[in-house]
């Protein structure tokens, strides 16, 4: 099985019967004394054109990971394994359509394996494979190298970053493959991917890193490696390892407008993986941290409007009630600079460091706010519900005049009582509704529509559409390119830059 990404949605696509799942490739952080001498160095292995020293050395420790799923997970008439309250069961059905799956049995109390595959972590029996691979099974089956089958136990898993460990028992020593560091890899770089594609054994295929960090959009952890070495359906989970030897990713998805390779595929960095894994190893589970906030990238028009020197940070659109964040003071509008000391360069990084964080940790924040930094102090909350990124994964008539603000091109009123029942907002909201917006110009580009609220102008809270106008106004006077509009549409809340119009 490999995760599959149409139009960059990430399909996990747990296999039954005939089909196949992935690989996931590691090491426990700290535990290098307890795995096997991994080759370290292969400097030599392209001289000759060949990766067949690095091969030898890594083959051995890669595993094939076979899974019963329960009758209720394997259904016999070929539907989704994975339920229909599983966000992944649509993409199952998506790739796979209605098609009817032949299964063995096909009595109620009927069973469906799926493959994928793993690697061996230390010589004791921990192997790295992915979430998906092992979700939802009733057993769990380690094939070896050497054809010898065990059976396996899970030890933990993690959804989100779509990592799991699971345990062997053997009186054999172990091969083990040890952990590269993924942050040194630059595009261009020669890897080999290793796994089990289709369930026909343990292939070998060889690329290159296409990128760096790509953004799938399935959690706080997308920070992928995108490679073009071949990995189908069975590879992914499995070990990516550069040309020392060392694993420096875990394949885990491919981009497929047809079901097989097309040269895009999604390997998750070794750097990241160490932490996730070791926590699993050690506790059966990971609690990733909270802060209960909505945030967007800071663009150069967003920061040009709040005087901020570059276009860099987490934009906080909206807080929640009673989340560490509201607590901490942190307001809509800030921009979130630096978490416990290390510098926030966008929301994807806001939303790393604060799943990485433990529950209860306290931690430095700086934000900037009224055009100047201000240093908070947070306490991180527990992700309980598994909703939100930064959890740490955007009627009636006014009760003034309509009133031009050429210079963007939109009409503003007052946001009534009874407007505010036709919008469905909250009792006490406050703002400047939009009542039309011209269509040649900023604003309509910038996506205003009648009907929005806007709650605040360049960070400051406005009440009515005459405030609203003065605001601009004097954004406008104070030489300023674009205004930060903070808009309301229905229960969503978002910041949305205006350029001002020439002439």
């Amino acid at each position: 099985m490999t995760r599959i990404l149409e139009k960059y949605r990430v399909a996990a696509l747990l296999g039954v019967a005939l089909l196949v799942v992935p690989v996931a490739a590691s090491s426990l952080l700290g535990t290098q004394a307890a795995q096997a001498a991994a080759p370290q160095s292969f400097g030599s292995a392209l001289a000759d054109g060949s990766f067949a020293a690095i091969v030898s050395a890594d083959k051995p420790a890669v595993v094939t990971i076979t899974t019963t799923l329960k009758a209720e997970n394997a259904s016999a008439d070929g539907s989704s394994p994975f339920g229909g309250d599983s966000p992944f069961d649509q993409q199952f059905r998506d790739f796979f359509g209605e098609r009817q799956i032949p299964v063995p049995d096909q009595r109620p109390s009927g069973k469906a394996e799926a493959l994928g595959s793993g690697f061996v972590l230390t010589r004791d029996g921990y192997i790295v494979t992915n979430n998906h691979v092992i979700d939802k099974a009733s057993t769990i089956k380690v094939t070896l190298d050497d054809g010898t089958e065990l059976p396996a136990k899970l030890v933990g898993a993690d959804p989100k970053s779509d990592l799991a460990v699971v345990k062997i028992e053997t009186d054999k020593p172990l091969a083990t493959i040890g952990w590269g560091q993924s942050d040194t890899l630059r595009a261009g770089d020669p890897i080999l991917a290793i796994g089990n594609p289709f369930g026909i054994g343990t292939t070998v295929t060889a690329g290159i890193v296409s990128a760096r960090g790509r953004d799938l959009h399935s959690g706080p952890y997308d920070d992928f490696i995108q490679i073009d070495a071949p990995i189908n359906h069975g590879n992914s989970g499995g070990p990516l390892v550069g040309i020392d030897g060392n694993v420096v990713g875990i394949n885990t998805a491919i981009y497929s407008p047809n079901g097989g390779s097309v040269g895009v595929g999604f390997a998750i960095p070794s750097d990241q993986a160490q932490t996730v894994v070791a926590k699993l190893m050690k506790d059966g589970s990971i609690e990733h941290g909270f802060i209960g906030v909505q945030i967007q990238p800071v663009t150069a028009d967003i920061a040009d409007a709040i005087g901020l020197a570059k276009p860099a940070g987490a934009l906080v659109a909206r807080v929640d009630d009673g989340t560490p964040a509201a607590k901490a003071g942190i307001r809509s509008g800030d921009v979130v600079t630096a978490l416990g000391g290390k510098a926030v360069s966008s929301p994807r990084d806001l939303s790393r460091m604060v799943a990485d964080l433990s529950p209860g940790e306290k931690q430095g924040l700086t934000v900037w706010r009224d055009g100047a930094d201000k240093d908070l102090t947070i306490t991180i909350g527990a992700n309980d519900d598994g909703s939100g990124q930064v959890l740490a994964d955007a009627g009636g008539k006014s009760g003034e005049a309509g009133q031009r603000v050429p210079t963007i091109g939109v009409q503003l009123g007052d946001l009534t009582a009874d407007m505010r029942q036709s919008l469905g907002l909250p009792k006490g909201e406050n703002g400047a509704v939009v009542e039309g917006v011209s269509p040649d110009k900023p604003a309509a580009e910038a996506g205003l529509q009648p009907g929005d609220v806007i709650l605040s102008v360049n960070q400051k809270p406005v009440e009515s559409g005459r405030e609203a106008k003065s605001a601009v106004a004097e954004a406008g006077k104070a030489g300023r390119k674009a205004v930060l509009l903070l808009v309301q549409r229905q229960d969503e809340q978002t910041f949305v830059t205006v350029p001002f119009s020439v002439g």
